[in-house]
Parts: C-alpha cells; structure tokens; sequence
C-alpha cells in the first residue's frame, strides 16, 4: 500500500495553504493526501459525548478537517481524499504520522506573524524529530504562485514551474537530499537549481585573491563531481550548479530566491530533547517565502 502525503490541519490560513500544497503534490506522485487534525481534548472515540464543552472539541475538529477536505475534494478530483481526528498532543501525533507518511506538510509563519498552534514550536519540533521529509508552507501559498508568470507578466496555472532549488553541503552526506530534489524537479519539469556556499576558513587569515580562487575552483569541481551520478540517474533534469561566497546561512536565503520549492537536509537527532534544526535549516525556514522541504540525513 503506498504511503500517503499527509497534511496537518489546525484551522490556520498556514495549514490550509499546507493542505493546499499536499494535494498537489499528491497528485503528482499520484499518492492520497490524509488530512489529520489532533487535539488531545478529542473524546475517545467518534461518539456524540452528552456535555455541551465536550462536543466542542469534536465539532471544531470536524470543522477544521471538512473547511479544507470539502475544497480540495473539487479542485482535486482525481486524489483521494480521507480525514481523521486524533485524540492525541499534536507533536507526537504529526510525528507518528510522518512515520506511515511520504511526507508530511505543515503550515509555517514568516517572520513576525501569527498563525495556528502548528504554525509555531509544534512545527519546529516536529521538523526536527521526524524520520521522514517535511514540508513547510506559508500563508497564501497556491498553485501559480510556483509557476512563472505567463507573457503578459501576470500569475498562470498553465505555465512552467519555477525552479526548484536544493541548498547543498558538499562535505556532507547528502543523498537522501539530492534524491528527494531531482525528484521533486523531475515531477514538475523543471530546473533544478543547486546552490552550495564556500568561504575561505578563518583559521587561514585574511586570504588573497589567489587562496580565494583555489577554494572556489574546489568547490566547484567537488559539486560537480557530487552531481554527476544523479544527472545520469535524471537525465531529463536540467541542472543550474550556482555557487556563493560567504557563510550558508546568510547566503542561501537569496539563493532560494524565485524557487516553487526549497530542499535542505537535515541532520537526523539522535536524542528526544530539543527541537534544534541547524542555523542553516533555522535561517531558510523563516526567511525563505517559497515551500521548503526538509529532509533527514545520517
């Protein structure tokens, strides 16, 4: 049986949009979308409880999960469909989904904004504790915001889709991460922009143009090297290498610039405690517009 997209719903314009988004991708993979809205006030099972504040919950929930299934039952027809509640503490319960899910899609705040109780830490947590690839997108996300505009320069839902970019480390493991980028491209007939930053170490000094020239030159023959078995692999991906001076953090947010998506790994945890994601992964979550889509490597 394969794995569904699983969308987390909490009534926010971040997860409608999120739930939005799955179903598209959904039906590019040509997977179901789950829709799941969790609240450990939930009753127990799906009977009508007697008291007026428990049948809240469970009335908001159904509300939640129809104000986003009923739409994309219409504009998606051809994707199947299925809703849940979950008596459950969100965290743990979009955690024990990703486990069953091709990837799990949740609703993510810009800078400064206020949106739904997953917009928030529960998002962060979740991001950094799931096995699986997650997908963070924000508010008025849609389907021609990840086309390019058609000739008169206004939105279309029939023209190319923008690139797709990776943020790459080519120091580290990052296979999971160029697999899940070549696909998404793959499925989209589109570039595939892969961006990797470089800087001269500060334990070598002020460098000269010369050092800077030689680091570059080994940057660039190590991405090149890197990619070369996923261009044979996705032959019809046509790849954009770009390369930025300077630390990843600050240089990759403009590299993502323009993309309908961004890739970036994610170092797996090996502990329960925290829910830190890396200064690279922190800073493109909450400065990049476009979708990004985390994916956990070794």
């Amino acid at each position: 049986m394969p794995r569904p997209v699983v969308a987390g719903l909490d009534g926010s314009r971040e997860s409608l949009a999120a739930a939005d988004w799955a179903a598209r991708e959904a039906l590019r993979r040509g997977l179901p979308l789950r829709l799941v809205h969790a609240w450990e006030g939930l009753p127990e099972d799906d009977t009508q409880p007697v008291l007026p504040e428990l049948r809240a919950p469970q009335s908001r929930a159904r509300r939640v999960l129809r104000a986003a299934a009923d739409p994309l039952n219409e504009r998606y027809p051809q994707v199947t469909v299925t809703t849940e509640q979950v008596r459950r503490q969100p965290g743990p319960a979009l955690l024990a989904e990703a486990e069953r899910a091709e990837l799990l899609v949740i609703g993510s705040q810009g800078v400064g904004s206020v949106g739904g109780f997953l917009s928030g830490s529960v998002a962060m947590a979740t991001v950094a504790h799931a096995e699986r690839p997650v997908v963070l997108v924000r508010a008025g996300d849609s389907a021609r915001k990840e086309r390019l505009p058609d000739g008169s320069g206004r939105p279309s839902d029939r023209t190319p889709y923008r690139d797709v970019a990776v943020a790459l480390d080519v120091g580290r493991p990052c296979d999971a991460v160029l697999e899940f980028a070549f696909r998404a491209a793959e499925l989209r007939r589109a570039p595939l922009r892969v961006a990797h930053a470089w800087h001269v170490p500060y334990t070598r000094g002020v460098a000269d143009a010369a050092e800077r020239a030689r680091v570059k030159a080994d940057a660039e023959r190590d991405l090149t090297a890197l990619l070369a078995p996923w261009r044979e692999k996705f032959p019809a991906v046509f790849v954009r290498e770009t390369l930025y001076e300077g630390r990843p953090a600050h240089v990759l947010v403009k590299a993502a610039g323009g993309a309908c998506l961004l890739v970036v790994g994610r170092r797996r945890r090996r502990t329960a405690v925290g829910s830190h994601t890396g200064p690279v992964a922190h800073a493109l979550i909450h400065h990049v517009n476009c979708p990004v889509a985390l994916v956990p490597h070794d």
